[in-house]
């Protein structure tokens, strides 16, 4: 173990709220140096089956105080060796002991401590942990989350996130036209089919009743055109089809139509978590121009990204370090996509906190794209506010 780093202190924790007002865990750092930092978890509702668990946030505080605090105080310790000891105190693949949730708050409490410690921006603590190349003036292309369907809405869509890619000149810029065709949208809606088609769903995005799977790209299509705003923006599907009941044929006929009839450059999950050939497939016959990215088919998991690796289903993936518990897991899973090529797809979850550190990790590691759900409500928008924070202090 290296002395470079302060010891740590203590450890504290407590149950929060997510956006959902649902419990999550929140766990506060405090090194031997004075310097003080707290990380919380968010959670997913529509989850691969092989993420780490998760436990409840009563327990997980209770453990991190009673359990983990112990195990940690008065070690000087870097990201990857305290990483080491939260996995040997849980012992399991599934982090079934302590929870991954547990974990994260831990792992993620204590890479903002010593980024603070280091007086350097988290981005950059998680840059250099990772010891990542990155382009100078590199950042991510923006998924933005406009339509909601499937288990983050009420209405009778069943594709789960109709996206937006946007890419203008500068990142300032991406959150601006995100910001622009998201009130747009809103206006559109409210104007041609009442309050109602306005709701949001878990993610922020608008939450309408369609009369088919095409609809929600025909109004977003209707918008960028009548605002000239098509240069720089193409669109992307989180199918979530583990949580549909069609079959892998009827699946794949509907992104052949969607991609025939809409400018469709990302496609995640588009099919079950376990169809590594269908998707396969599909990324043989399309992938030259759509992203095929795996979630629930990979779960940040390099074990799982090889097996898609082996059998060729994906070019992009997507990293939620929630999904595998620990920053050096995560960090292993896009240093393992990077090393074959893939497109780097960080995401948040749709139960969110105002915890803005996944803009960081996005920013640091250098993503091809950054999930973020739409611009509006807090816990969305604190990772928009986060990416122009980073995008200035980048530039010095």
């Amino acid at each position: 173990m290296t002395g470079s780093l302060p010891k740590i202190r203590c450890l504290r924790a407590r149950p929060i709220l997510d956006s959902r007002g649902a419990w999550t865990v929140e766990a506060s750092v405090e090194l031997a140096n004075g310097v003080t930092a707290s990380a919380s978890v968010p959670h997913g509702k529509s989850r691969g089956s092989r993420e780490a668990a998760v436990i409840n946030p009563h327990r997980a505080a209770a453990l991190i105080e009673q359990r983990i605090a112990p195990a940690l105080r008065g070690l000087s310790l870097d990201q990857g060796e305290l990483d080491s000891i939260l996995l040997r105190l849980d012992g399991t693949p599934s982090k079934r002991r302590l929870g991954g949730n547990t974990l994260l708050a831990v792992s993620l409490g204590f890479a903002r401590a010593a980024a603070r410690s280091q007086n350097v921006p988290l981005w950059r603590y998680f840059r250099s942990t990772a010891r990542i190349q990155v382009p100078r003036g590199h950042f991510p292309t923006l998924l933005v989350n406009l339509i909601n369907g499937g288990l983050h809405a009420g209405n009778n869509l069943e594709f789960q996130e109709y996206l937006v890619l946007i890419r203008q000149r500068t990142l300032a810029a991406s959150v601006a036209r995100a910001a622009e065709l998201y009130n747009a949208l809103r206006d559109f809606l409210v104007q041609t089919r009442g309050g109602t088609a306005a709701l949001l769903g878990d993610e922020g995005g608008f939450a309408p009743q369609c009369k088919d799977f095409q609809e929600p790209f025909a109004i977003i299509q209707r918008v960028l055109r009548s605002h000239g705003w098509q240069r720089g923006i193409a669109f992307g599907l989180d199918a979530a089809a583990s949580n549909i009941s069609h079959s892998p044929r009827t699946m794949w006929r509907k992104y052949q139509t969607l991609i025939a009839r809409f400018p469709l450059r990302y496609l995640e999950d588009p099919f079950g978590e376990e169809e590594f050939s269908w998707f396969a497939r599909l990324r043989e016959q399309v992938g030259s121009n759509v992203w095929i990215a795996g979630d629930d088919l990979t779960v940040t998991n390099v074990a799982r990204m090889a097996r898609a690796q082996e059998e060729g289903s994906v070019n992009a993936v997507i990293i939620k370090p929630n999904q595998v518990g620990t920053v050096t897991e995560a960090l292993a899973a896009v240093k393992a996509a990077r090393k074959w090529g893939w497109k780097v797809v960080v995401s948040h979850r749709s139960g969110e906190t105002d915890d803005a550190a996944i803009a960081d990790f996005a920013y640091g590691v250098g993503a091809d794209g950054f999930k973020l759900g739409a611009p509006a409500r807090g816990e969305r928008t604190a990772k928009y506010n986060r990416l122009l924070a980073v995008a200035t202090s980048s530039r010095g």
